[in-house]
């Protein structure tokens, strides 16, 4: 198989990054094959927010804040510092636009393939990434925070950097665990 197979067979989520972080080159290329992601009537249902450098307290004040009045001390440090996990922080966002023949979902689905593409191209630029979620990338006052409209939603938090520290291999599924024939027998 291509060399595209073989890097695909070895991707794996970096949870150890530091700086440097891309470089504006690297970023312009990674977001040009983010670009490519299939993408019914050439709506580009996505964009994305860099943040970086000092901005990074922000964003961890803007997670604090959308826990505040829920949580003790402690856990809003941790919420704090998990915007501090990476040199870089680049979320994705779903941005569908209305459209007869092209629904939501294929859209958000769409916005999905484009972060994909964006987290593969960075890390064959030599860079570890780490695709997030979790509550923060559903809390209203977050949302608000990074400015997203009505309509929008956060479909990740990607962390980059420069791997510290490669992590063990994680145990893959087998092949029949989510492969079938159809028709079922």
């Amino acid at each position: 198989m291509s060399s595209v197979t073989d890097f695909l067979l070895n991707r794996a989520s970096e949870p150890r990054l530091e700086a440097p972080a891309p470089s504006t080159a690297t970023l312009e290329r990674a977001f040009a094959c983010a670009a490519r992601a299939p993408d019914h009537a050439l709506l580009r249902p996505w964009r994305y927010l860099v943040i970086a450098g000092e901005d990074l307290k922000a964003l961890g004040d803007l997670f604090a804040a959308g826990y505040s009045e829920h949580i003790d001390d402690g856990k809003l440090e941790k919420m704090h510092k998990k915007a501090m996990r990476a040199p870089m922080v680049i979320v994705g966002i779903a941005s569908p636009k209305k459209h007869p023949k092209v629904p939501e979902v294929e859209q958000v689905l769409s916005a999905g393939a484009s972060l994909s593409f964006l987290a593969l191209a960075l890390q064959d630029a030599g860079y570890g990434v780490m695709w997030r979620t979790g509550d923060m990338a559903y809390n209203p006052v977050i949302l608000q925070g990074l400015g997203l409209e009505k309509g929008e939603s956060i479909i990740g938090f990607l962390y980059t950097g420069t791997v510290s520290s490669a992590k063990p291999a994680v145990p893959r599924p087998e092949l029949s665990e989510f492969v079938a024939h159809w028709p079922i027998k």
